[in-house]
């Protein structure tokens, strides 16, 4: 098979939760333990950092392996979902898996994933420490798909695991409340491995100190114990929550040797060393435009209040959504004065447009309606002058259709 027909296979045969939802969420860990076992149990050969949460796992993921690569160290990075590319998942100093490798590894193992019926995230998860223990990688930062402790990359034994901000999303697998959401992030908490917690939330502290007291492991709240000021390349407010908690995870690490001037370095080059996008992304000057893939209520939150503090004439937004989150309080976080272009994203779990356009009258929020997220995107460059913003985003997948 070719690379596209590979990709195809592994996206037809296997559910994938970013496409299907809820029905493709495996919450078990037999599944990637027995493929592990056919691989040699790759994950036991290199190092690694787990990290989990509901906001900000991305981008301290990245800003991690951008530290560690400036440090000179051979870095894996497995995160998700991809924004335009599946090989963005896998990367070794910011260098995408080989297609080949993709298209050899999914040749070598197609009949044991035929006959054990694995979802599409076991296969990848498989395929990322395979790759990373062949490459002979120093360290990989690994980033959890959904939730944490039935999450398929929690079978790794970390150097120090890392919990970001908890937020009501995901409600429907993981509990309906921030303690239950809390207690499945808290399952990436191994005996005796130092986690790391970001922001100190008083919903989740509970939840989080018994975890840790249970596995006899040191809980550092990152807010509380970092001082230091550090600028990134990564734009957005909210970066600054993360920079804490990478900071703190980095002087856990034992065995690495990385001074103050590799940290600074790293947090200004991460785009450039590992490639992450998606995060406040700046797409053009005049008219301003920007993206993130903020699509819950906390996430939202934050990138909403920073879209307030910039100067413009006039506020487009652009927004699609994927079924099942809480518009209820979502779209009261949307400033009223502001012009919307709805949209739809392209995958089968894309919040119909009309129903969109329905829910965001209730809140006061008005505009059109596009069959696509590419033609509203293009319908706002054609109505902004060079004095207004656009916003795109409400899903990884809207932001995905401009890029």
């Amino acid at each position: 098979m070719t690379y596209q027909e590979t990709l195809d296979w592994m996206f037809a045969q296997l559910p994938m939760y970013q496409q299907k939802g809820k029905v493709a969420f495996n919450a078990k860990l037999n599944g990637i333990k027995n493929f592990t076992a056919h691989l040699h149990n790759p994950e036991t050969k290199f190092k690694s950092i787990h990290v989990a949460g509901t906001n900000g796992k991305g981008s301290s993921s990245h800003m991690l392996a951008s530290i560690l690569q400036e440090a000179g160290y051979k870095v894996g990075l497995y995160t998700s979902p991809h924004l335009k590319d599946f090989r963005e998942r896998i990367r070794i100093n910011g260098e995408c898996v080989p297609e080949n490798f993709v298209i050899e590894f999914i040749a070598e193992n197609q009949s044991f994933f035929e006959n054990n019926h694995l979802s599409f995230f076991e296969m990848t998860v498989g395929m990322a420490f395979d790759y990373f223990a062949k490459e002979k990688v120093d360290i990989a930062v690994v980033e959890v798909g959904l939730g944490g402790r039935l999450d398929s990359t929690n079978i790794i034994m970390p150097e120090v695991s890392l919990i970001t901000n908890i937020g009501l999303d995901h409600t429907d697998m993981l509990g309906d409340t921030l303690p239950k959401i809390a207690f499945e992030k808290a399952g990436i908490i191994k005996e005796g491995v130092t986690v790391v917690v970001s922001e100190y939330q008083p919903e989740t502290a509970e939840t989080f100190e018994n975890v840790a007291r249970s596995r006899s492991t040191k809980l550092i709240y990152a807010e509380k114990e970092i001082d230091e000021v550090y600028e990134t390349s990564l734009l957005g407010e909210y970066q600054k929550k993360n920079i804490k908690g990478v900071l703190a995870v980095v002087r856990q690490l034992k065995d690495f040797n990385i001074t103050q001037e590799q940290i600074r370095s790293g947090l200004l080059n991460v785009v450039q060393n590992t490639g992450l996008m998606g995060r406040w992304q700046q797409l053009q000057e005049n008219p301003k435009v920007i993206c993130d893939t903020a699509h819950n209520k906390e996430g939202l939150s934050i990138v909403i209040n920073q879209v307030s503090q910039q100067k413009f004439k006039k506020l487009i937004f652009v927004l699609g959504f994927v079924k099942g989150k809480d518009l209820n309080t979502i779209l009261p976080l949307f400033p009223k004065d502001a012009k919307y272009l709805f949209s739809s994203p392209q995958i089968s779990r894309g919040l119909e447009v009309n129903e969109l356009v329905d829910r965001a009258e209730e809140f006061g929020l008005t505009g059109k309606s596009f069959s696509t997220v590419k033609a509203a995107y293009h319908a706002a460059l054609a109505e902004a002058g060079p004095q207004d913003f656009i916003f795109v985003g409400g899903s990884t997948f809207t932001v995905s259709e401009v890029i």
